[in-house]
């Protein structure tokens, strides 16, 4: 990302002057308040929405000058915003993925049936290939959505929270699966607990810029949350990864 801005309009921009790298093979975590700017970045990463300035690079090179097409086969997303109970199976949404790598719409490979066979095993979705999507829990959803991200085998792989309206087992089955990612990935997270066990890299937003950035040991302090949670922070180490981990308290 290069000096990237989005907004309705000109005169009013929700994120500015937004530029960091994404190493290749790591994991990158944007943490923040609500309205921080977390999604609306992501939507320009994803290209849903076109920057007023800036430029957003994949290998050097402009996605928003790239045919869509390819753009799909460098970048995946799974987004936050409620899953439509869509009428497909399990393997049916899974191989929407696909689809960029395909000569035409309805075309399929005997390569693409493999693809998608081997993702289904790697999330445990197998024995659900042929169920409803509809039918599935939000968990099993989430993954199901992740395998689709996964078979349209990207460069990267974008997700505004995956963990949103999941219990907490379902929240820990989906950050296991996020480490097992063998990709660059980008994510938002709200729990700076999963962030600072996921991450290699976290960017705190605040009012639409980066306020902080660097590993997490480095940039999750006390005086960094209360800047962009305005919340009280006690840090300690976990006794078995040693990343930090938080309780919060309200400022008085």
């Amino acid at each position: 990302m290069r000096d990237l801005c989005w907004g309705p309009h000109p005169r009013r921009r929700i994120v500015e002057a937004i530029s960091f790298d994404v190493p290749a093979g790591t994991t990158t975590v944007i943490v923040g308040a609500n309205g921080a700017g977390k999604s609306t970045l992501l939507r320009s990463i994803y290209r849903q929405n076109r920057p007023l300035a800036g430029q957003v690079l994949a290998g050097g090179r402009d996605i928003w000058r790239m045919p869509a097409c390819e753009v799909a086969r460098l970048i995946a997303a799974v987004l936050q915003e409620p899953v439509a109970d869509f009428a497909f199976t399990v393997r049916e949404v899974v191989a929407m993925g696909r689809i960029p790598h395909r000569d035409s719409l309805f075309s399929r490979s005997n390569r693409d049936q493999e693809i998608v066979a081997q993702a289904l095993a790697d999330f445990e979705l197998a024995d659900f290939a042929g169920h409803p999507f509809s039918g599935l829990s939000g968990g099993e959803k989430q993954r199901v959505l992740l395998a689709r991200a996964i078979v349209q085998q990207p460069q990267l792989i974008v997700l505004d929270e995956p963990t949103n309206h999941l219990d907490i087992r379902h929240q820990l089955e989906i950050i296991e699966v996020l480490r097992r990612l063998d990709m660059t990935v980008l994510v938002t997270l709200h729990d700076l607990n999963l962030a600072a066990a996921l991450a290699d890299q976290v960017l705190v937003m605040r009012d639409g810029r980066i306020c902080a950035h660097g590993p997490p040991g480095e940039v999750l302090t006390p005086d960094t949350i209360r800047a962009a949670f305005d919340v009280a922070a006690d840090i300690d180490r976990h006794p078995r990864s040693g990343r930090p981990r938080f309780s919060f308290n309200l400022l008085t």
